[in-house]
């Protein structure tokens, strides 16, 4: 299992936020993900767009990364 704290937030923060795409005030696609909540709310949208491909659109993610993402939806998103 991938914790969010320690393998997903990681992510999300340096590819999703730091880009600028989904940080605070954002209105691009779900807008801002900058949180669990957000993150949560948003987890379907966002396991799409990783396992597609569309996203991140600025910088790559790792199988290994995509996988984190990918397997902490799949396991219920839990906030840990």
């Amino acid at each position: 299992n991938k914790a969010f704290a320690a393998n997903v937030n990681p992510i999300i923060q340096s590819f999703c936020n730091a880009a600028g795409c989904h940080a605070s005030g954002s209105f691009n696609g779900p807008g801002a993900i900058t949180n669990y909540d957000q993150v949560f709310i948003n987890r379907i949208a966002i396991r799409t767009a990783i396992a597609s491909g569309r996203m991140p659109q600025t910088g790559t993610l790792t199988t290994a990364q995509k996988n984190s993402i990918l397997c902490w939806i799949d396991s219920g998103a839990p906030n840990n």
